[in-house]
């Protein structure tokens, strides 16, 4: 099948400047093209090309970029408007077996709906209403807009708290749902593990990664001397949180690597007892998605999304203030929470997650 993918922001970006990378090769949304093109499909990429890496790339599959249309009013960060959408639509839309938009409170979506809504499905991720000026859009759109415009368009939920959420304005919400998939071939299971729990996160403040540091530097003091922190990311606290582990005199065992590849990334992660959480604010996660696939259990607060099936799974500790007694926990316990991480690999499979798109897609046709 040939599909049409919309998906404007190919990676969240904290303020209004855009960061600019080298490759897009590890976003999400690349990864869930490349599971359309591993089972045969024609996938196409629409996004918007303020997120154009600054390293010219080959890619496995067609990407068109777009640009955006008066930035101060329609941010590229969060509701980008992109120029040349509805013309590119109206002409190329036979083209496709099937088109996925990406998020209901879109413009991209929007115009999905006025100029192909015969042939499209909402994939929607946001289990609330978005915060920008007091959350005053997104009511109205939810009310006026998903309720005027979207009524028969298939929406399908990333998550189950994004599905009580948009069922409240969209009637055609799916019952499945499909999370963030990821390349299994990229990211290698192990059941051995090491003594050392791992960070992949932006350093940024509601990450709250300083508290994480204080925990396990608590958890360390408790009899568990050999164990290790390993902290993968990059942001505006870096330097403060280096501060931190210089002041406790923990430069030893608290290590700061950076912002790493798939290929660096995924070696460390998959020996790691396991993935330490700590958002007061974040969807679903795809660095908790990489990490269950790797077989490496997750010890986060309820904010994830991913959090309902991490419980319902048992595949780690979900806790709002975890601290040393959890850290404890999943270690005792770590074998049987790696085994559930690797039985539930499969469910997160780029492969998988376009499969189950294709059974929406099918029923369009």
């Amino acid at each position: 099948m040939k599909v049409l993918i919309m998906n404007p922001i190919l990676y969240t970006s904290e303020t209004d400047e855009i960061p600019k990378v080298k490759s897009i090769k590890d976003t999400m949304i690349y990864t869930l093209c490349r599971g359309f093109l591993k089972n045969g499909d024609t996938p196409v990429l629409l996004a918007a090309d303020c997120y154009r890496p600054t390293k010219q790339e080959v890619y496995d599959f067609e990407i068109i970029w777009m640009p955006c249309k008066w930035k101060k009013l329609f941010k590229p960060r969060c509701l980008p408007l992109l120029w040349g959408a509805a013309k590119y639509l109206r002409e190329h839309k036979r083209e496709f077996d099937y088109i996925i938009s990406s998020e209901v409170f879109s413009m991209l979506t929007l115009t999905g709906v006025l100029f192909a809504g015969e042939k499209l499905m909402i994939w929607h991720e946001l289990g609330a209403h978005n915060n920008m000026l007091h959350k005053l859009p997104s009511i109205l759109w939810y009310n006026l807009v998903a309720r005027s415009f979207m009524r028969k368009i298939p929406v399908i939920p990333r998550s189950s708290r994004a599905e009580t959420f948009i069922q409240k304005y969209c009637n055609c919400v799916k019952p499945m749902k499909i999370d963030h998939g990821v390349d299994l071939e990229k990211i290698a299971c192990r059941r051995e593990k090491d003594d050392y729990f791992v960070v992949v996160s932006q350093l940024i403040e509601r990450k709250h990664i300083d508290e994480i540091i204080d925990r396990f530097l608590a958890f360390r003091s408790r009899g568990a001397e050999n164990y290790r922190l390993f902290i993968v990311g990059d942001g505006n606290l870096r330097e403060k949180l280096e501060q931190q582990v210089r002041e406790a005199d923990a430069e030893a065992y608290v290590q700061f690597s950076g912002k790493l590849g798939h290929d660096k990334l995924v070696p460390i992660l998959n020996r790691a007892r396991a993935l330490l959480v700590n958002t007061t604010k974040d969807n679903s996660m795809v660095s908790i998605v990489e990490s269950i696939a790797a077989g490496t259990p997750v010890v986060t607060t309820t904010v994830p999304f991913n959090a309902d099936y991490i419980r319902q799974a048992s595949l780690g500790i979900v806790k709002d203030g975890w601290g040393v007694e959890e850290l404890r926990q999943i270690c005792d316990r770590n074998e049987q929470y790696v085994n559930n991480c690797i039985l539930y690999r499969e469910k997160l499979s780029n492969c998988y997650c376009a499969k189950a798109f294709n059974e929406v897609g099918r029923a369009l046709g």
